[in-house]
């Protein structure tokens, strides 16, 4: 029995499966973690919903940015890009089926020695707080509250952490921390902007949020996605798993149990 964790798909299906047999995943023993952003670039967003819907409970997903932005297309708040290749979805026999699906996956996910979300953990929060904010937006998603929450969730502020905040802009800062963050600058406020590697920004405006100074110490180590920039990282408490498989890179998958990577090359 493994625990497999694999960073962004981003419709990449063709090399997840490769993945998948390189470690000779079994779904009857073994459990697939997805740090989120499982649609949109890729050729094959599709494939890859239909797939991880199919696993049940041998699946934990999360919910990324691109995850978020087509439950927005499909409440027609934005048209389809081209650039996204999420077409497909919206012509299957099941659409329905796997939209409902898809909302009704959450912000963060945890294991008794690891939490996995996307963009990161807010620095300000503890786990506890992290527990419950994950909850709070969970709760809307799965609500007939889902498409207000999806059509007001677009803007960078609050940047600020706070427990006063309430409605929407408690919302929001939840949702941009566990699925936009990036870089923090030194006051502990998120930056929504910058998605540059942290090697180009050496001038300490800005800090990755995994290593701002201030941030609150998790007990368990935090693995996510988002930040293909960083082609990768290893830390302490943190691990990133992007590694830019849409962009031509690699597909990076962790075996938790005896820390082992495996990767596979971008197909196209």
């Amino acid at each position: 029995m493994a625990n497999y964790i694999v960073g962004d798909l981003q419709g990449c299906y063709d090399e997840l499966q490769l993945l998948l047999e390189q470690v000779n995943f079994n779904p009857i023993n073994d459990t697939l973690w997805v740090a989120g952003d499982l649609v949109a670039r890729g050729p094959k967003s599709l494939e890859v919903l239909r797939f991880l819907r199919s696993l049940g409970d041998s699946a934990k997903v999360i919910l990324g940015n691109h995850d978020l932005h087509l439950l927005a297309v499909s409440l027609g708040l934005f048209k389809i890009k081209k650039k996204d290749q999420t077409a497909p979805i919206f012509s299957a026999s099941d659409k329905n089926e796997l939209l409902d699906w898809l909302r009704h996956q959450p912000l963060m996910a945890e294991h008794d020695e690891f939490v996995m979300c996307h963009a990161g953990i807010s620095p300000e929060w503890t786990l506890i707080d992290a527990r419950r904010a994950t909850k709070e937006i969970e709760n809307i998603l799965q609500s007939d509250q889902w498409p207000w929450l999806i059509e007001n969730m677009y803007a960078n502020q609050p940047d600020t952490w706070s427990e006063k905040l309430e409605g929407i802009e408690r919302y929001r800062y939840i949702i941009n921390a566990f699925t936009r963050m990036r870089f923090c600058f030194p006051d502990g406020r998120l930056d929504m902007e910058c998605k540059l590697p942290p090697k180009q920004i050496n001038d300490g405006s800005m800090i990755p949020w995994f290593q701002l100074d201030s941030r609150i110490t998790l007990e368990k180590t935090v693995l996510f996605g988002h930040w293909a920039a960083l082609e990768g990282y290893e830390g302490e408490e943190v691990i990133g798993l992007d590694t830019g498989c849409v962009w031509g890179g690699c597909l990076t998958m962790l075996r938790w149990e005896d820390k082992q990577f495996f990767t596979q090359q971008a197909l196209s």
